[in-house]
């Protein structure tokens, strides 16, 4: 992949403002509870966080809802990564007082304030993904492995009669 002077311009900024910041955590010791990195980027970074927060983005959800939007997420983690996300303040949680009590979630403003890196993070996947699956194929095997294959993968299929 051939970048512009202008790429090159950004990279070298963003270089140096990650070692900046890596050098003023490597000053605090790397205490986890001070680290943004293992503090905070931990929750987000995990699959099922960043895929609630893309569901949560797109309207307010029940738990049933949400537990048939994603897929492949059990109720017991879903119930886990609700409330870590609720928590870390991303998402509110608003009981109906229903019998049974209903709850929904929705982005709070600090949950709304993530989607935009989060967009830029989706996108930037998005766009690598079938030189990451190329690269894996060549380190899982070696000199003699086969091409991955091309295109890209959806983050979620898409709802009946959207």
């Amino acid at each position: 992949m051939t970048r512009s002077p202008a790429d090159n311009l950004t990279v070298a900024a963003h270089r140096a403002t990650l070692t900046d910041r890596y050098a003023a955590w490597r000053e605090l010791g790397f205490d986890a509870s001070r680290c943004p990195v293992r503090n905070v980027l931990d929750h987000l970074g995990s699959k099922w966080s960043t895929l609630l927060l893309i569901a949560l983005a797109e309207k307010p959800m029940r738990f049933n809802a949400l537990f048939r939007d994603v897929p492949d997420i059990s109720k017991r983690m879903l119930t886990q990564t609700l409330r870590d996300l609720e928590r870390d303040g991303l998402v509110s949680r608003q009981v109906f007082p229903t019998k049974p009590p209903s709850v929904e979630y929705r982005l709070s403003p600090m949950g709304e304030s993530v989607l935009g890196p989060l967009t830029a993070l989706v996108g930037w996947a998005e766009q690598h993904f079938p030189d990451i699956e190329k690269a894996r194929v060549r380190f899982d095997g070696g000199a003699d492995a086969v091409a991955a294959p091309e295109g890209r993968v959806a983050l979620a299929p898409v709802p009946a009669g959207s």
